[in-house]
Formats: C-alpha cells, structure tokens, sequence
C-alpha cells in the first residue's frame, strides 16, 4: 500500500475552481491543493459517457481510473468485461478503466473524484 504525504495546509473551494470544463450535460469544477487535483463533477439526467464525454475524448470507453465520493442524484457504470454498479448518494466508489456510465432518473448527478479529475473530460 502506497503512503501519501501532505506538506502544506490549504483550501479551496470547488463554487470558485481553477478550472471549469463544461461538455454537454457536464459541469467539471477543478481544484488544486497541494499535490492533488480533487473534480466536482454534476452531470444532468439525460447524461451517458457516450453522448457527452466520448465526443471529447474519442474513446470508445472510459479509460480512466475513477475514486470518488456521491453526493447526489445515482448513476449507473457497466464495464466492458460485464461488471456492473448502480452508485447513488452517500456512496464511495472505484471504477476501473474500460466502462460506460449514464444518469439514472430526473435528478443530476454529483460527485466529488480524487483520482481522475485532472484528466476527466479534458479534449485529447
């Protein structure tokens, strides 16, 4: 298990980020603190990877590594090898590269990712 070290205290707030990237349905608030890049990410109902991010990236799946947090709202992941998860509010998730996710029902998504926020839905 890898140890990870904090030098400095500091704080930033995701309602002023760095950085804001905006594909279709998708709200991505960056911020930076200390050595790590933490993503708000809000996704609208309606939302798949498909539709929205893939044009982006322009890959046929995710290929990210995803931890995070849900805050709001649920989304369904199906990885390519089968596996399947339904992520709603209150719940910690991982999700390996090589899936596909969509909102579920009428609420958006938000979640709060430790991982892959410095690469989600930047265009390649």
């Amino acid at each position: 298990m890898s140890v990870n070290v904090v030098t400095q205290l500091q704080v930033k707030s995701h309602n002023s980020p760095d950085e804001t990237r905006r594909p279709d349905k998708t709200v991505v608030d960056i911020v930076t603190v200390g050595d790590y890049t933490v993503g708000r990410y809000t996704f609208e109902p309606g939302w798949t990877w498909a539709d929205c991010i893939k044009p982006v990236v322009g890959t046929d799946t995710c290929q990210l590594n995803h931890v995070g947090y849900c805050v709001a709202g649920a989304l369904d992941v199906e990885t390519t090898d089968g596996g399947r998860i339904s992520i709603s509010a209150g719940d910690s998730y991982t999700i390996p590269p090589g899936h596909n996710a969509r909102v579920v029902g009428d609420q958006p998504f938000q979640g709060i990712e430790f991982l892959s926020a410095a690469e989600f839905a930047r265009p390649q």
